[in-house]
């Protein structure tokens, strides 16, 4: 197989449309899919015309009725070329380009290229199509009350989801390409004169270092883009919900849209946004503050809770009940492994049948997961390979791991969980707090796009404190964050509602 002719993408088209052809074709010479639909106008003298457009990534609906059937209408005595290009065609968007680097771009991004006998220049025409998933829920994020449609892999479907809920000309979208091989098209997207300063000017920055072969899902641009590579805490927010980013531009952030991905990257983040479900907005305020109540314990006791069954077991059993105490012993009487082995090994089964239950057909996956581990459970404590309590222990752990609403940071507990765990098991009360002490300093430090990770608790902002565990009511956030520029007033004052007076005409005594 010869080289690729590299060469050819550096020419400009000439007038012949033969060369013109033949050079796209050498450039998509092993690639069956490129169609050629030749063509002639009836023109005095007639025109001859090719159409190039790749099969799979166009409408070909589009093809025939806003280009081809154009053509065939054409009246004799039509005037030149350029009038040609530019009247003719009835596609959404249509550009002129005069490189074929420029032409083979729009080749592989589902546009359609035409080209006439006699014109140095092409036509681009916009007849981008082929399959793909319709708008469905989101799976990762589901809520009992609010919108129901979720983002997919077509980047204008995405964009178009927000704008309908942002329906304001200062929405602005950005685009620009990453990737050396799959120029993959990256947007944007903000608010003008609400967005963080500085903030849309530091992801084009960031965006621009990168040098990679190709982006094939929005997890390589948060990963290329991160502000702490080697943390196990998640700086950015990637989601699935068009309301959810919505909001976040609302409050003068950031979003990140990659083509062929359906999660859009939300910046900057900060820990509370990941303890924040979008149902909590939709409910009552009392509702939605107690659910996030019961998320934030749900954090605590993904981290905490096996360690401090192995502290207290191993070397504190004093600060037990006797009677808790008691119960631990005799569970555990016949148990010939330490209580560090005893929760570890329970943990890696644990995490092994979450895996499994992951990665096998859906069908089966839950029920292998749910059965696998009633099986293996109640199997290891009758024959004393583990204590009871440390299974109910396991068990809780990972019942409050399932609690948190976002994956990324679930799953950073639980990797955060083992070393803590390793920690209590060996050295006690002094290990953990030792391990504690280090994850909170390491938190303290993190920035997200120069936003800190735990703003605004640290830094405490009195005028930010409605909206973090607890949920005030609608009509009492009268405040935009302080991260937002321009008028930092987001409703009117003294909005709360009240009944109507029952004697409006009543004289002032």
């Amino acid at each position: 197989m010869q080289d690729y002719p590299d060469h050819i993408l550096q020419l400009d088209f000439g007038n012949d449309l033969k060369v013109n052809s033949s050079h796209l074709r050498t450039l998509f010479q092993h690639s069956i899919d490129l169609a050629e639909r030749p063509f002639l106008l009836a023109t005095e003298p007639p025109i001859a015309g090719k159409l190039f457009f790749i099969e799979g990534l166009t409408d070909s609906q589009t093809i025939q009725t806003g280009v081809l059937d154009p053509l065939q209408r054409l009246k004799p005595g039509f005037p030149l070329v350029e009038s040609v290009l530019e009247s003719i065609v009835q596609t959404s968007s249509a550009r002129v380009v005069g490189k074929l680097a420029e032409a083979s771009d729009a080749l592989l991004g589902g546009q359609t290229v035409l080209l006439l006998e006699g014109s140095s220049k092409a036509l681009v025409l916009s007849t981008n199509g082929g399959a793909t998933r319709s708008i469905s829920e989101p799976s990762t994020e589901p809520v009992i009350r609010g919108p129901r449609d979720g983002f997919t892999e077509d980047l204008r479907t995405n964009t178009a989801l927000v704008r309908r809920r942002i329906r304001d000309p200062r929405f602005c979208l950005e685009s620009t390409k990453v990737g050396k091989k799959s120029k993959t098209e990256v947007n944007i997207a903000y608010i003008s004169g609400l967005v963080k300063e500085g903030l849309v000017e530091e992801i084009h920055k960031r965006l621009d270092r990168i040098e990679i072969d190709g982006i094939l899902e929005s997890g390589y641009i948060e990963e290329l883009i991160d502000d702490a590579p080697f943390s196990p805490f998640v700086t950015t927010q990637s989601t699935e919900r068009p309301d959810k980013v919505a909001a976040s531009l609302l409050e003068g952030r950031a979003a990140i849209f990659v083509d062929q991905s359906p999660f859009v990257i939300i910046v900057p983040a900060t820990f509370w946004q990941f303890i924040q479900a979008s149902d909590d907005y939709y409910s009552r305020y009392y509702v939605g503050s107690f659910f996030r109540m019961v998320r934030l314990g749900a954090y605590f006791i993904t981290l905490t809770l096996p360690s401090l069954y192995v502290l207290v077991a191993s070397f504190h059993q004093e600060m037990m009940p006797t009677p808790l105490a008691l119960t631990i012993a005799s569970g555990r009487e016949v148990v010939p492994f330490p209580v560090l082995f005893e929760v570890l090994a329970m943990e890696m089964a644990f995490e092994l049948m979450r895996e499994a239950g992951l990665r096998m057909p859906r069908p089966i996956g839950s029920a292998v997961s749910i059965v696998g581990s009633l099986v293996i459970g109640q199997a290891a404590v009758q024959a004393g390979v583990v204590g009871p309590f440390a299974v109910i222990i396991v068990a809780v752990t990972g019942i409050a791991t399932f609690a948190i609403p976002n994956y990324a940071i679930a799953f950073s507990m639980r990797i955060i969980r083992f070393p803590l765990l390793l920690a209590s098991g060996t050295m006690g009360l002094l290990g953990f707090g030792a391990v504690m002490m280090i994850i909170i300093m390491h938190v303290l430090s993190l920035r997200s796009f120069g936003e800190p990770y735990l703003a605004p608790l640290s830094p405490f902002r009195p005028s930010e404190q409605k909206d973090i565990i607890i949920r005030v009511p609608w009509w009492s956030m009268i405040k935009r964050p302080l991260m937002a520029r321009g008028n930092p007033q987001r409703q009117r004052k003294h909005a709360m509602p009240a009944p109507p007076d029952p004697n409006p005409n009543k004289e002032e005594s």
